[in-house]
């Protein structure tokens, strides 16, 4: 069973008495592990579609089925406590509180998780985490004092702190300069390696889309292939595609 089924997804938006057709029939499945890049221009809907991956969203019409639960159809309080459980963000802007410290930043999503922890716990599991993404040594520092690479990293800890299925990564490197990005893409790799997690990178950047093992492209609401990349990124003509 895949990690992600998508049947026919629609979205249309309704601007008064203007309906906005913005996703037009999506159908993508992915397996637990994967590393996608869902690439298109602005407009193409990617980042409705993202949205409603997310659970931040329902689609107007389809299935959406998560670790085989369909979700698409939940209310916005079962989205919330879905999200919170199986889906990790991470953003262009790393939307860390300012007045907060890295370890602080980290353990905040754990305070609304349904698994009860102790302060202790928490401390050493966003330290750990923190430790992974290279900054041990940064765990008192608040983001004012800190590289925006090093944001981008504490925000990545932050989103895996409760564990998630799923990795969301909305432009995660468009603030940052080509070195700090490869570092960062780097990282998103290790991880999809190392926690077998299944992360999303949506982006415009083809550069970006390269460290993906797959790249689905989305134009005016409709995916327009699926396929894995070959050798050097390109792709593959064998690879699997979607329906």
């Amino acid at each position: 069973m895949d990690l992600i089924e998508l049947r026919d997804i629609r979205k249309t938006y309704h601007l008064g008495e203007v309906d906005l057709p913005v996703l037009k029939g999506i159908s993508l499945n992915v397996a637990r592990g994967e590393l996608v890049a869902l690439m298109g221009a602005s407009g193409s809907g990617k980042s409705t579609l993202m949205n409603i991956l997310g659970c931040l969203d329902h689609p107007t019409s389809g299935q959406y089925l998560l670790e085989g639960r369909e979700v698409g159809g939940l209310s916005v309080r079962e989205r919330a406590r879905l999200r919170n459980r199986l889906i990790g963000f991470v953003f262009q802007n790393f939307n860390l509180l300012a007045r907060t410290t890295a370890l602080e930043n980290v353990m905040m999503p754990l305070a609304y998780s349904r698994e009860v922890m102790q302060e202790k716990d928490m401390e050493d599991r966003a330290a750990d985490l923190l430790q992974k993404v290279g900054l041990a040594d940064r765990l008192d520092h608040q983001p004012s004092r800190l590289s925006g690479g090093e944001q981008q990293r504490v925000a990545i800890a932050r989103a895996l702190v409760n564990r998630p299925s799923v990795l969301l990564a909305d432009e995660p490197t468009g603030n940052l300069d080509s070195r700090t990005s490869e570092e960062i893409l780097t990282m998103f790799q290790a991880l999809n390696t190392s926690e077998d997690l299944t992360i999303f990178l949506v982006t415009h950047d083809p550069a970006v889309a390269r460290h993906a093992g797959r790249v689905v492209h989305i134009k005016d609401g409709l995916i327009q292939n699926g396929a894995a990349q070959g050798p050097g990124g390109s792709a593959d003509e064998e690879g699997r595609s979607d329906r």
